[in-house]
């Protein structure tokens, strides 16, 4: 049986999911945003905006009064054709403006975008709230331990190949039922490592050829049987840009419309780089509901 949250709500004829976050269960049947701050300096969109503690301040202060609920922080980049970086490295990139975050928004819940465990354990240890790790565990085999010690939740994206090799001809028989078996296979795994709050993400543009993301979408429901929130990252993706023929600058209003079916499909979480127009596709949603 996996480990996730599951709860049902009959009033509402909805299923409502929580995850445990330091002793505070927080209700996932009304979407969340998270917020994302790149530290990093080759983000594909706002790559070197927020690569410093005043400017990471700034934008993370902006994000939560926008109403974001989680705040993912990243050190490293993950775009196509990226390269993996050290843990040290990472952990000299994250750590200064990680600490600075916490101390100064004590109560907000900050997710940590890595895929390395050290720094994952570095930054839970600091504070940090949960992990978002985009190989699903795949790389740091440590990684599933390392979460399961600090009891924290984990955020399990699928990703075909690594992020250097990633968009070099992606292929798939079934691509729903392809991501879906993977997806089953490590949520065990981390299950059984100890891991008993787990988040789903079937990787938007990790892997994935334009098409490949739209059938996605298209059948993003049928993750709903893994039983666990459900996380989607498109915020100004390619896979928007590409067919508006447009660029990320361009991208919001593609980004809120795939909001909307997002979360139409069953998505709990939406990561975003455009905070308050993916809290009013929540709020529009909700009042629909």
């Amino acid at each position: 049986m996996l480990n996730c949250h599951l709860k049902k709500v009959i009033k509402k004829k909805t299923t409502a999911l929580t995850i445990n976050i330091k002793g505070e269960l927080v209700d996932l049947g009304t979407p969340r945003v998270m917020g994302i701050l790149n530290l990093t300096e080759d983000s594909f969109f706002d790559g070197g905006k927020y690569n410093n503690i005043d400017l990471a301040l700034k934008q993370t202060e902006k994000m939560l009064n926008a109403g974001a609920f989680f705040i993912d922080v990243g050190a490293a980049s993950s775009k196509p054709g990226s390269k993996q970086i050290s843990a040290k490295e990472e952990i000299k990139k994250l750590l200064p403006s990680l600490n600075k975050l916490i101390k100064t928004f004590p109560d907000t819940h900050f997710s940590i975008d890595t895929y390395n465990s050290e720094v994952a354990g570095e930054s839970l240890a600091a504070g940090a709230s949960m992990i978002n790790d985009i190989s699903g565990g795949e790389i740091d085999s440590e990684m599933f331990k390392t979460v399961a010690r600090f009891q924290a939740p984990y955020v399990m994206m699928h990703m075909q190949g690594t992020p250097d090799k990633m968009q070099q001809k992606p292929h798939y028989t079934h691509i729903i039922k392809e991501i879906k078996s993977k997806l089953i296979e490590r949520v065990q795994l981390a299950s059984e490592a100890g891991i008993k709050d787990i988040i789903i993400d079937p990787g938007f543009g990790f892997g994935k050829t334009v098409a490949h993301n739209f059938q996605l979408l298209k059948e993003l429901n049928v993750l709903i049987d893994l039983r666990c929130p459900l996380l989607i990252g498109v915020s100004r993706k390619s896979m928007i840009y590409k067919t508006l023929d447009g660029s990320a600058e361009t991208a919001l209003n593609g980004t809120t419309a795939l909001h909307a079916w997002g979360l139409e499909r069953g998505a709990s979480i939406l990561r975003v780089h455009d905070v308050q127009e993916a809290k009013e596709c929540i709020d529009l949603f909700s009042a629909l509901q």
